[in-house]
C-alpha cells in the first residue's frame, strides 16, 4: 500500500511512541487520521497524543477487562467496511500489551490485518545494550514472584539467544538479585526511560548494577532488561534449588520439622502458604 493509496477496511496495528512523540512515523499519522476508529488501551492517554497531532479521530477503549467483548465489534465495524487502528498506550501494540484477542478474532474472521510498526522498547533497548542482536529471545515481562520468576528464568538460563525481558521498576532490585544468583557475572543491560529526558542504559553484571542502584534508594520509570546468551556467559554461580521439592527435601533432611520447612520455603519461593502446601502434598503423593 503506497502512501497516496486510500485506507482499504481493515485493522491497523499502529505503534506509537514510548517516549519521544518524534518516533511517530509518517504512515502511522497518517492512518489514524483517515481510519474510521482508534481503539486504545487508555483512550485518556492516546487522547495526549492525538491531540499533540491534531487528530480528532474517535476513540474507543478495548483494555484488557473488555477486550473479548470489544473484539467482537471491532470486527463488525470492520466487516461494514470501517478502518479500525489499534493502538496500545506506547510502543508496538499486543506486545506485552492487550490486542491479541483483537487481532485473533479479524484473523479468524477472514479480515485484513495490517501491521504500521515503529517504536518497541524491546528492540531499542536490545540495539544499544552492547549484546549481540543476530538472534534474541523476548520474554515480555517477568512474573512478579520470586518463586515463579526465577523458574523463568533457570529455564532460559542455557538460552544461546540474547535475552529481553520487561520488568516493573519497584521489582528491579529484586529480579537483579534473582539474575544474580542463577546468571553469575555474566553481561546484562538494564534501560531506563528509552527515549525519555531520563533515558538511562546501563551494562555490568546483575551485582554491579544491583549495587549501582541500590545506593540510589528508588527506581523510576519504564525498566527493560536484556541479558547475555549463555554462550556469552562469564564465571557463572551454579543456581540455587528453587523448587519445593529439592528445598523440602534439605530441610527435612537436616531436621526440621515439616510445617517449619513449609513456611520457609514458601516464603523463599514467593509462594503464599496455601499455595506451597496444596504443591508439597501432590509431590508426596507422586513419591508414594
Amino acid at each position: 500500500m503506497s502512501v497516496t493509496d486510500d485506507l482499504p477496511a481493515a485493522l491497523y496495528l499502529v505503534a506509537t511512541p514510548i517516549g519521544n512523540l518524534e518516533d511517530i512515523t509518517l504512515r502511522a499519522l497518517r492512518v489514524l487520521r483517515d481510519c474510521d476508529l482508534i481503539a486504545c488501551e487508555d483512550t485518556r492517554h492516546t487522547q495526549k497524543l492525538l491531540t499533540h497531532f491534531d487528530i480528532h479521530t474517535g476513540t474507543v477503549s478495548y483494555h484488557e477487562y473488555i477486550e473479548a467483548e470489544r473484539a467482537h465489534e471491532i470486527v463488525e465495524r470492520i466487516h461494514a467496511g470501517q478502518r479500525v487502528a489499534l493502538v496500545s498506550d506506547a510502543g508496538t501494540p499486543a506486545v506485552s500489551d492487550p490486542g491479541y484477542r483483537v487481532v485473533r478474532a479479524c484473523v479468524e474472521a477472514g479480515l485484513t490485518v495490517v501491521p504500521v510498526p515503529g517504536a518497541s522498547a524491546a528492540t531499542a533497548a536490545l540495539i544499544a545494550s552492547g549484546l549481540p542482536t543476530d538472534a534474541y529471545y523476548f520474554g515480555g515481562f517477568l512474573p512478579a514472584r520470586s518463586g515463579e520468576r526465577r523458574t523463568v528464568l533457570e529455564r532460559n538460563a542455557t538460552r544461546m539467544e540474547t535475552m529481553v525481558f520487561y520488568e516493573a521498576p519497584h521489582r528491579l532490585l529484586e529480579s537483579l538479585q534473582d539474575v544474580h544468583g542463577i546468571f553469575g557475572s555474566r553481561p546484562l543491560c538494564v534501560a531506563r526511560e528509552l527515549t525519555k529526558v531520563h533515558e538511562e542504559l546501563l551494562r555490568g553484571s546483575a551485582s554491579e548494577i544491583f549495587t549501582l542502584l541500590e545506593q540510589r534508594g528508588t527506581v523510576r520509570g519504564e525498566i527493560t532488561l536484556v541479558i547475555a546468551a549463555a554462550s556469552q556467559a562469564s564465571a557463572p554461580i551454579p543456581p540455587q534449588p528453587t523448587s519445593i521439592a529439592e528445598l523440602m527435601r534439605a530441610r527435612v533432611a537436616a531436621g526440621e520439622d515439616e510445617k517449619s520447612a513449609l513456611k520457609a520455603v514458601a516464603k523463599a519461593l514467593g509462594l503464599g502458604r496455601s499455595e506451597a502446601y496444596r504443591e508439597w502434598q501432590r509431590i508426596k503423593r507422586t513419591l508414594t
